[in-house]
């Protein structure tokens, strides 16, 4: 199956080109938002082929996988045919409703021919998407492998965009739990945080390189407050990372007991995290629990199975 699909979330995207498919991504000479090709910070397998806008009208196209709704108008442009009406689509929703929840009208609610795949429960429970055919695929995560060693007695924190994203990423709580504990912080954009005390920033290092660094601190916080189920999340999960998160959208999902302390109370995560600073084993156990648990729940095969599943209904 030739499959038309939009390089936008970098870790999803890895996952899903490493299916049986051939995956066309849009490349444009600035390779800007709408044509960024293949990725260049993590191997792509080969199946992952680029291809211009202008180029796409001769393209076999056997499905278009959405995941932005301006690329409804796109791929109609490019490919001169309407996704959902003269070839298969399928519209993937990442995020969050932004606004007007719990009551949050879909982009593509009621549209004929179009199926919505929520990456999570969570998702699927708070948009609204009207008559149009819906199902949950949950993330899939390209092993990195058990790497923690947490010698380092500091906190592990990937978000990217920390200043733009305010408080949806948890940014105004950053310096509080800094006061409680070292912490590193990794990402795109992060340079931009003002500088506190016991907190240090990692600009957009390649994957492996943040992987290698991140394995050594000692826990992994996600103070994610609104975001679907942030992936260096379950990235730090496979690493064999304890987890300490805030209790919101999927993570009281995605993370057991055994495996950390989820909570809505800061107080019991400033708690959490000097308790595995304090006790190297106590953290390592967790971490083993937590690695179980992302490679039962968010492995590649599954994620990869669940979407083959899904194409050949969609494409009958």
């Amino acid at each position: 199956m030739r499959i038309l699909h939009w390089h936008v979330h970098g870790s999803w995207s890895t996952a899903f080109v490493h299916g049986p498919h051939t995956y066309l991504v849009p490349v444009t000479p600035d390779r800007g938002a709408d044509g960024l090709g293949r990725a260049r910070t993590f191997p792509w397998p080969e199946q992952a082929v680029e291809v211009a806008p202008a180029a796409l009208a001769d393209e076999q196209v056997d499905l278009v996988v959405l995941q932005r709704p301006h690329e409804l108008e796109l791929a109609e442009r490019w490919l001169g045919r309407r996704p959902g009406r003269d070839l298969p689509a399928i519209y993937v929703e990442h995020n969050t409703p932004r606004a007007d929840v719990p009551n949050s009208r879909h982009p593509m609610a009621d549209r004929p021919g179009i199926t919505v795949v929520h990456v999570t429960a969570f998702n699927q429970l708070f948009w609204d998407c009207g008559r149009t055919p819906t199902v949950v695929i949950e993330h899939g995560i390209v092993d990195p492998g058990e790497r923690y060693s947490g010698e380092l007695p500091r906190v592990g924190v990937v978000v990217n965009e920390p200043v733009r994203r305010g408080r949806v990423t948890g940014t105004d709580l950053l310096p509080r739990f800094a006061r409680q504990a070292p912490l590193d912080v990794f990402g795109m954009g992060v340079e931009q945080l003002p500088p506190q005390p016991g907190m240090a920033t990692f600009e957009d290092l390649p994957q492996a390189r943040m992987h290698a660094e991140l394995a050594r601190r000692r826990v992994y916080l996600h103070p994610i407050r609104w975001t679907s189920l942030g992936l260096s999340l379950l990235e730090a999960m496979h690493l064999g990372m304890p987890v300490v998160a805030l209790a919101t959208t999927e993570a009281a999902e995605a993370v057991p007991p055994e495996a950390g302390v989820v909570s809505t109370r800061v107080e019991r995560l400033e708690e959490a995290l000097r308790a595995f600073l304090a006790d190297p084993e106590l953290a390592r156990h967790a971490g083993r629990a937590a690695r179980a648990a992302a490679r039962r729940r968010y492995s590649l095969d599954r994620f990869l199975a669940d979407w083959d599943q899904l194409t050949k209904e969609v494409t009958g």
